[in-house]
């Protein structure tokens, strides 16, 4: 319930603090007083565009606050989620607008952004606009009424989770399709590709051993003299070995005679040995050295297609080679695992299709059960409302595919003459009978699917006399339930209002202002007198009022 409502620098507004009350409560004024600027301040807080221009003239910022008692709405789990303060008797929502454009929303001193507000509001407040009674045309809007109606909101979540779901496997199924048809349009040249790497038979050192001995065989004989060179200088009786074996001799002969520590023999003879050994390393490996031409050809030609498949894929190695061919065969194995994986989709697809098909029934079913009571019920009350050869009928149909709301399609046929057929609301029905449409389905509504805090601005559009009366008597019905604000410019709904409050200008300042004020008793009674006879009230006037003030 909308306890107060505070608003600061908003249009025509310097500053308005009112208190709201629970049951059916009025708003009237003359046309131009402000009354649309009040229900502008408050659409801020459902969360709808702010900008600057709203921000009364000479001021820097506009603040809309309005508090709730929210106790009977069960928002624990919202404000939980949100890590938002929960305090049922006192929820403030507050919209900051400055000059510069900028907007703050704020829940209980927190701020929040305008999607957390939107939802918050949602639940709190509902203002029906002239403009709202288009929405009747609308089929999306019709359908939200049955399923309102029909209490479908369990049934309609299970199914768009299982619609998503469905449309997300398709989604993913076009996608596999897409890359499989481009791969397998690739499949041939990728199959070519393995084909050559795969023959190739590459190892992952061949290339560098390849190269040492391209190298070796390139140069044999240059090798083979210099090794005998070496072998010549080593083992020659005048050279390298014979020198040392006299040295070897010597330190020997004169060993006794020197200390311990000066090995000099052990050391030389170990030099001895190890140059001996590489002595006939060098022979036996100089006699191995051969010259063989089949060989250095095979090794060049080797070489070459190694090269020239590194120059052809662009890469600088046997290794990069491996990885591609190993890459081309994971690839080709996927594809030709591709069939397997769009029949595994397509049989998932399949079952999640007749998931949705499942819900989309039970959704239809509950849809169907509720008809017959909204038509009832709207029959009725349209019957109070001056409207006796009403024909009111819910027609559903099945649509040409699924969407996120089922596959049922909605539509009010109306008729309110005898002699006339049941065509659509928006084909047939005039103004005041659209108001009188409206009001009977939040009627409806408040009855059955527990509506927030609901303000009708001037839903009494296109109607007057008796027919206004019982808007009026449904609205105070309705307050039986919820809490109901009505701004109107008939007298029969204000005279019906549980409190009155008045918005006017005053031009006695610098600039022009709205105010609201709550009238007292006798102030109601020259106000609805006004609204009978105009500012010029006679005594006949002041009666009426009397009088309609009487009967409430």
């Amino acid at each position: 319930m909308l306890k107060t409502l505070h608003i600061s620098n908003y249009a025509l507004i310097s500053e308005i603090n009112i208190g709201f009350s629970s049951g059916f409560s009025v708003i009237t004024g003359e046309t131009g007083a402000g009354k649309s600027i009040i229900i502008g301040a408050l659409s801020l807080i459902l969360g709808q565009r702010a900008e600057s221009r709203f921000i009364k003239e000479g001021e820097e910022k506009a603040v809309v606050e309005a508090e709730f008692d929210i106790r009977d709405y069960h928002l624990e789990h919202f404000f939980e989620k949100n890590e938002l303060d929960y305090q049922p008797e006192q929820c403030i929502i507050r919209r900051e607008i400055t000059a510069s454009g900028k907007s703050r929303a704020f829940i209980n001193d927190t701020p929040v952004s305008l999607q957390v507000l939107r939802e918050i509001s949602a639940k709190l407040i509902d203002i029906h606009s002239q403009h709202e009674n288009l929405l009747l045309s609308d089929d999306q809007y019709q359908l939200q009424v049955v399923d309102n109606m029909a209490q479908n909101t369990s049934i309609l979540k299970q199914y768009q989770q299982h619609f998503t779901q469905w449309k997300n496997l398709q989604t993913q199924l076009y996608h596999l399709q897409k890359t499989a048809d481009k791969q397998l349009s690739e499949l041939d040249y990728m199959k070519f590709q393995f084909q050559q790497l795969e023959a190739a038979q590459l190892s992952e050192n061949e290339q560098n051993e390849l190269e040492m001995e391209l190298e070796t065989l390139s140069h044999t004989e240059e090798i083979k003299q210099e090794l005998q060179k070496a072998g010549f200088l080593l083992t020659d009786e005048q050279m390298s070995l014979a020198l040392l074996k006299e040295a070897i001799d010597a330190v020997g002969r004169i060993k006794n005679y020197i200390s311990e520590d000066e090995n000099w023999h052990e050391r030389l003879e170990s030099v001895y040995i190890e140059l001996k050994d590489i002595a006939q390393e060098i022979i036996n490996f100089e006699e191995r050295i051969d010259f063989q031409p089949e060989r250095l050809q095979w090794i060049e030609q080797r070489l070459n297609e190694i090269y020239s498949l590194e120059k052809k894929f662009k890469l600088n190695s046997i290794s990069e080679l491996l990885l591609l061919k190993e890459k081309l065969k994971a690839e080709l194995q996927h594809i030709e695992s591709y069939d397997e994986e769009i029949d595994t989709l397509q049989k998932k697809i399949a079952k999640s299709y007749e998931n949705v098909q499942l819900q989309a029934e039970l959704l239809t079913k509950s849809r169907s059960n509720a008809i017959e009571p909204i038509e009832n019920f709207l029959k009725e009350q349209l019957s109070r409302l001056g409207m006796p050869n009403i024909r009111f009928k819910i027609e559903i149909t099945e649509a040409g595919e699924f969407s996120e709301t089922g596959k049922d399609m909605v539509q009010f046929l109306f008729s309110a003459n005898k002699n006339q057929s049941l065509q659509p609301v928006a084909q047939i029905a005039s103004g005041g009978e659209v108001s009188r449409l409206m009001l009977s389905i939040k009627s409806l509504m408040a009855h059955r699917a527990g509506l927030p805090t609901i303000i009708f601005d001037e839903i009494d559009t296109g109607v007057s006399g008796e027919i206004a009366h019982r808007m009026a008597e449904i609205m105070k019905d309705m307050s039986k339930s919820i809490q109901v604000i009505a701004i109107t410019h008939l007298p029969q709904i204000a005279a019906k209002g549980n409190r009155h409050y008045r918005v006017f200008k005053d031009d006695s300042g610098e600039t022009t202002l709205t105010h609201i004020s709550e009238l007292g008793k006798e102030e109601r009674i020259l106000e609805i007198a006004q609204m009978l006879s105009g500012e010029n009230v006679t005594e006949v006037a002041l009666g009426n009022a009397k009088e309609l003030l009487k009967n409430e």
